[in-house]
């Protein structure tokens, strides 16, 4: 997954900031059962319940808000951002290679 993030997004403390903007009120599984998002496993009825997820996540107006909120927060579960749980510590790995990177040639 080729996302790039410079480094995680920076989230006050207090949980209710962290929506300051509204964007969950503008998503598109805002009015649809969450456990749709949270699947139990990868394989079988959970790989479709993935997919379904994602198909929703797709056309999304605020899925790099919603993937951001993820990555800030270090949600370990379910589908955000249209990613899955091993897609957003692929993006993580990803920011540790680059500033590991960084630091080697500086």
């Amino acid at each position: 997954m080729a996302l790039a993030f410079e480094e995680p997004v920076k989230l006050p403390r207090d949980s209710s900031s962290w929506d300051i903007e509204g964007w969950r009120e503008h998503s598109s599984c805002r009015d649809l059962d969450a456990n749709m998002f949270f699947p139990a496993g990868e394989t079988g009825p959970a790989a479709i319940q993935i997919a379904q997820a994602k198909v929703i996540c797709g056309d999304c107006p605020v899925k790099m808000k919603c993937l951001e909120f993820a990555l800030a927060t270090h949600q370990d579960y379910g589908i955000w951002g249209g990613t899955t749980e091993e897609e957003r510590r692929e993006i993580r790995r990803a920011w540790r290679r680059r500033k590991a990177a960084q630091a080697k040639s500086a």
